[in-house]
């Protein structure tokens, strides 16, 4: 739980408080009308628990003040956006093990991974030396521990759960994402091979948005969807993470459209293999 999202329960809490006491209502008073226990209505009023709409309305109502029932609501939305805001600030302050740790846990807890990368190859399909570069360049430009080798190792690890028959893998890469190397060349070759490899693999189903290709929808900026569960969007300075359904069908749907102008198969490996060959080895 954030710091940010914390204190704005408990702002929260405070405001369902002063609304109690304005209508002159004692915690268990309010308690018994409602037909809660009496812990409840100290763990809200004091940011302990996170109310539920429904739970806002029934204590609106419940203290003749239906009117405040949108304004609950709203302060319920803001504490619902800080929760969906995670900075990558506060997640990366010990390093990159941690938030790699919770893809190994994501990953494991899901059948289907459907992704779209813009610039850069799958963190599932990484070699460990791409892998480790872009670690060590992000805790440079970030500021942060430099836990590489633990973030790799979790990275790797990850990465089994590409070869369990429970679960699929379907991947869009921009064609661009071939061709941006923030690494050596013969990091970036080797990073192609692997992929060119995968391609075709049983459950992993890679495509590739070549150049010049008509898109209905454009990539605005990479996302994962985990199942239909949850939406992973990283930003800059943040990461979202996204579990309402129109935010789901959404990101479906962006996913599906780009899907389209995909290649696939053996195209898809003419593309990753002409991209190979524009690398000067020598």
């Amino acid at each position: 739980m954030t710091t940010d999202f914390q204190t704005a329960r408990e702002a929260l809490g405070a405001r369902l408080r002063e609304l109690r006491a304005e209508a002159g209502l004692e915690g268990k008073t309010l308690a018994a009308e409602l037909g809660w226990q009496t812990s409840k209505v100290s763990r809200l009023q004091n940011g302990k628990q996170t109310p539920t709409r429904a739970d806002l309305t029934a204590w609106a109502r419940a203290i003749g003040r239906p009117d405040a029932e949108t304004e609950l609501h709203g302060l319920l939305a803001a504490l619902d956006m800080k929760q969906r805001h995670r900075s990558w600030r506060r997640q990366l302050a010990g390093g990159h093990r941690g938030r790699q740790e919770i893809a190994v846990r994501q990953t494991e807890a899901t059948k289907l991974i459907r992704g779209l990368e813009v610039s850069r190859i799958p963190g599932m399909f990484q070699t460990p030396e791409y892998a480790r570069v872009i670690f060590d360049t992000n805790a440079e430009f970030r500021g942060i521990p430099p836990t590489t080798e633990a973030a790799v190792e979790a990275r790797m690890r990850r990465q089994e759960a590409l070869y369990d028959p429970e679960k699929t893998f379907r991947f869009l890469l921009c064609e661009a994402a071939l061709y941006h190397r923030a690494c050596p060349v013969d990091v970036m070759a080797e990073q192609l091979d692997r992929l060119y490899n995968l391609v075709g693999q049983r459950r992993i189903e890679v495509g590739i948005l070549p150049f010049g290709t008509q898109l209905r929808r454009t990539a605005p900026h990479a996302f994962w969807i985990y199942d239909r569960r949850l939406v992973i969007v990283e930003t800059i300075s943040e990461e979202l993470w996204l579990t309402g359904d129109e935010d789901l069908q959404l990101y479906e749907r962006a996913w599906e459209w780009l899907a389209e102008a995909a290649e696939y198969g053996p195209p898809a490996r003419r593309l990753i293999g002409r991209a190979r060959a524009s690398l000067d080895l020598t």
